[in-house]
């Protein structure tokens, strides 16, 4: 055989042994890769400039989706009711942050869409990505928050002028029902995620009905799922432990206000809000957004510079890929955007870098597969 036809050869030899030994991650139903509509609330703020960024990326890896978007902003009144049919078509929301008004009797219209769609079971993922440094290493924690009671429930009035009186924090709204379906969630999600761990998160020392029919509810429902672990955590301790030794964590399931401020807590200790992931979901919809709280939803100055990170959303776009079933598109986009933060070439500034969000996503659409 002549010599120059050896590199042809091994080239075609190579082909086909990758070929051979490539996994297969999905193999879909007949229909299954049709375009999904996907309802789209870009947000106040930078919430505009992050949401573009996703759209950028699933049109540069071509992932089988399309958007639907609406205009929407913290200080309306209520969402608008073509926004709730479009996710009930759907199924499926994006949403940037909304600006929620501080006072003044306005509504949350994040509760609100929680309460409209029945999204009970808040998701955050908390968990260190390769090449940004932080205190801890080995922290990879799932937050699982009830979504739709307990300090978050509306409950309050105006008594006399000046007396107001709130049942938000004086005594919140804890049902056997929702407990127990999030308590099923938060196990559930362990069993199929192959974790090992659910610990439960509660004051029910001092609030001995309330969060007891919380822990109630979450025994129960471990005695179902003898292959994982189960154990209870009072929310101070949490808080101490979590700051100290959040490695000892897997999946943590809480009532409502506690799992907000343990999944801000979780997130900054594996490298801040602007990397985690999240969702919220029930049993018909799901709400995909920036994991934790997004603290710079009302940075104009973030927004006029385009320098907001958009690797929150991002990472959560992966998530609403897995939800539609287009692993293969989640699977790339994820591993593009570790790509990214691994080199540590593009970062913003929350992050230790001075990166605007377009060289981000320039960055990203490059580290595509």
């Amino acid at each position: 055989m002549s010599r120059r036809f050896l590199p042809i050869l091994k080239h075609h030899l190579s082909a086909r042994f990758t070929a051979h030994t490539r996994s297969v991650t999905y193999m879909p139903r007949p229909g299954d890769g049709s375009p999904r509509g996907v309802t789209l609330i870009p947000g106040d703020g930078v919430g505009p400039l992050v949401t573009g960024a996703v759209e950028q990326v699933m049109e540069a890896m071509h992932a089988p989706v399309y958007f639907e978007k609406y205009d929407i902003h913290g200080d309306m009144k209520t969402v608008p009711p073509e926004v709730i049919d479009s996710i009930k078509k759907n199924k499926v929301c994006l949403k940037g942050g909304l600006k929620t008004p501080v006072g003044g009797g306005v509504n949350s219209l994040n509760v609100i869409l929680r309460k409209e769609l029945d999204l009970y079971a808040s998701l955050v993922h908390c968990f260190n990505l390769k090449g940004l440094p932080t205190r801890h290493d080995n922290v990879d924690i799932v937050v699982i928050r009830e979504n739709t009671e307990g300090e978050y429930s509306g409950l309050e009035h105006e008594v006399v002028p000046g007396v107001v009186e709130s049942l938000k924090s004086n005594c919140k709204v804890i049902t056997k029902f929702c407990s127990e379906r999030i308590a099923k969630y938060a196990f559930e999600y362990a069993y199929l995620n192959n974790r090992k761990k659910v610990t439960a998160v509660h004051k029910a020392n001092i609030m001995k009905l309330a969060d007891g029919l919380f822990l109630e509810s979450c025994r129960e429902v471990a005695s179902a799922y003898p292959s994982i672990q189960y154990n209870e955590m009072i929310v101070d301790n949490c808080s101490m432990q979590l700051v100290s030794k959040p490695e000892q964590f897997d999946v943590m399931v809480t009532p409502n206000l506690y799992g907000n401020l343990v999944a801000n807590t979780a997130a900054g200790i594996a490298g801040g809000t602007g990397v985690m992931p999240g969702g919220n979901v029930g049993a018909d919809h799901a709400v995909f957004e920036q994991g934790a709280s997004a603290g710079n939803v009302g940075n104009e100055k973030l927004a006029e510079q385009k320098k907001a990170n958009p690797v929150a959303l991002l990472l959560s776009s992966a998530m609403l890929l897995r939800h539609l079933q287009f692993p293969s598109f989640a699977d790339r986009l994820e591993t593009a955007v570790k790509r990214v933060i691994s080199e540590g070439k593009f970062r913003t500034k929350d992050l230790g870098g001075a990166s605007t969000t377009q060289e981000v996503v320039d960055a990203v659409i490059a580290n595509l597969d």
